[in-house]
């Protein structure tokens, strides 16, 4: 029997459901169960694909091609659990497919409704396939309890709490508890308003996930049981900790995964082995050291644009049993040659992560230069490993008109141009210059085969790979054979030999640039090898400073 927990947020947004939702899949997991977790996004974008990263964060990528909310990332590396096509909706999406059905006339002329027909349209998905011997389905509805976009899917999940009976279904509601400094206290009025909100669209909480900076007093915490009609036992403290990954055991000692179980019944549930998950936490918080990585993109100013890579690096660094340190550089103010490169002294490895456009593009490169040439360990992703490229090829092969399509459609030397025709599995996919931008990408996961005896050979220890992509445009495989005679190696290419994939420089410590995203695959207990091995070369590298 698939049992399915919903969990909302109230009072304010950033509260940190992604979290939370992950974390308790987490501790489900650490009892021997089998979950999966799913996201409702109730904007109107099909998908997050053409969604600008100040206004979104990420966009995280799954095998099957997915663009998604980058809380899908908290999932995976929470739970190891890959996520789907099938794990994330949005309003956009269920309106998209409604019309076409429509307009097929699947509806035989009904009139199309918000109810039953989109609500309909969600429970279908929150319902849809879990996969083999899942037994709890966690879905996390975005937004904030009252935004008006949010309706059709809190009114989906209040029928399904219907539907499924308490045996079946659960409802958990997570709140702000703000400190009034002035008054000296912890005010509970705010999420009593937000449980009042979520309980006129007729959902009663059964758990109240209570965000806070500090101890929740116990007669706050009946007071805020006795206004929202829960358990004293259901009022659970979410206070705020060192690193997310002290997240699982924080709400273990706070009871919110026995609580979920009393509320199935559930007696006979084996204790959670949360040791690997203590020993994250230690190692987080006891490192032998600290090595210090520049981050230089165009999207500093939001980390969340960068959240996958940070995590990947903080993976490295527990491989490596240090704590990493991201400067974040904006690549735009270094587009101008007259800006010196100082802010880069001292840094113990460069990372040049994914993006689009122009801007900040002259910036990266720069970057890469200085890392090349000052030995500095450099790892170039998507975008990244495409400017290092560009540099190489302009300040190594001579080659000093190389540039890409996608910021000069005219260069006489296109290092890297658009893709128009690739396969994926059994399909043909055709794309131009005219064609949609959403979903058009090379998107989720392809094989790569590797050089034998190259640096990535030896950091993978395997030949074939497959990891996961997000661009449009590709390096030219026909200025291969000039920038391996000036000294790179193109290590990595597609089965068939069309598409680079990897880019290295062997007589440098560490350089290496991928064309797909290998920070969307690296799991807290199973850091992904070029990261790990990224972060051993810094580590090296920060006893030579």
């Amino acid at each position: 029997m698939i049992r399915y927990i919903f969990i909302t947020g109230g009072v304010v947004s950033s509260l940190g459901k992604g979290i939370a939702s992950a974390a308790l899949g987490a501790l489900l997991q650490a009892r021997g169960y089998k979950v999966r977790l799913r996201k409702l996004d109730p904007y109107l974008n099909v998908d997050p694909g053409t969604m600008s990263p100040r206004q979104h964060g990420e966009v995280y990528v799954t095998d099957d091609g997915a663009e998604t909310d980058l809380d899908l990332g908290h999932y995976e590396r929470f739970t190891g659990v890959s996520a789907r096509q099938s794990d994330n909706i949005t309003t956009g999406r269920i309106y998209k497919h409604i019309i076409e059905k429509e307009r097929r006339g699947d509806y035989l002329g009904a009139t199309i409704q918000v109810i039953p027909h989109v609500t309909n349209e969600i429970k279908d998905f929150v319902l849809s396939d879990p996969g083999e011997d899942v037994e709890f389905v966690l879905c996390e509805i975005g937004g904030t309890v009252g935004d008006i976009e949010g309706l059709p899917f809190f009114e989906a999940i209040r029928q399904l709490g219907q539907e499924l009976g308490p045996e079946r279904a659960c409802f958990i509601h997570l709140t702000l508890l703000p400190y009034i400094p002035a008054a000296g206290e912890m005010k509970t009025k705010p999420t009593q308003h937000s449980v009042k909100e979520l309980r006129s669209i007729g959902i009663q909480p059964h758990i109240l996930l209570c965000r806070c900076d500090r101890p929740i007093p116990e007669n706050e915490k009946g007071k805020i049981a006795s206004f929202c009609n829960v358990r004293l036992s259901s009022v659970i403290e979410a206070r705020d900790v060192g690193h997310i990954y002290d997240v699982p055991e924080s709400y273990h000692a706070e009871g919110l995964d026995k609580e979920v179980l009393s509320h199935f019944r559930i007696d006979d549930a084996p204790q959670p082995d949360l040791s690997g998950w203590h020993q994250i936490a230690h190692t987080t918080h006891h490192p032998d050291g600290n090595v210090c990585i520049g981050l230089v993109g165009k999207y500093t100013d939001v980390p969340d644009a960068y959240k996958s890579v940070a995590e990947a690096l903080a993976h490295g660094g527990l491989a490596n049993k240090v704590k990493v340190d991201i400067r974040l550089i904006n690549s735009e103010e270094f587009d101008d040659e007259a800006r010196p490169l100082d802010i880069l002294e001292g840094v113990h490895g460069i990372i040049l992560p994914g993006g689009f456009g122009e801007r900040g593009a002259h910036g990266k490169m720069r970057a890469a230069r200085f890392a090349r040439e000052r030995k500095v360990p450099c790892f170039g992703i998507c975008y990244g490993m495409q400017m290092s490229v560009i540099e190489a090829a302009r300040n190594m092969a001579g080659i000093d008109e190389a540039n890409t399509t996608e910021n000069d459609p005219e260069t006489d030397a296109p290092l890297v141009g658009l893709m128009e025709e690739w396969t994926k599995g059994n399909e043909k996919v055709l794309r131009d210059a005219n064609t949609d931008k959403g979903g058009t990408m090379r998107l989720g996961a392809y094989p790569a085969r590797l050089k034998p005896g190259s640096k990535v050979a030896e950091i993978y220890g395997t030949l074939d790979i497959s990891e996961r992509h997000r661009h449009r445009y590709e390096v030219n495989a026909g200025y291969i054979e000039a920038l391996e005679k000036a000294g790179g190696l193109f290590s990595g290419l597609s089965p068939d030999g069309k598409l680079p994939e990897i880019f290295e420089i062997p007589e440098h410590p560490w350089f290496i640039g991928v064309q797909y995203h290998p920070e969307l695959k690296s799991r807290p207990f199973e850091p992904h090898p070029l990261f790990a091995s990224f972060i051993g070369a810094a580590v090296k590298q920060s006893r030579l400073v």
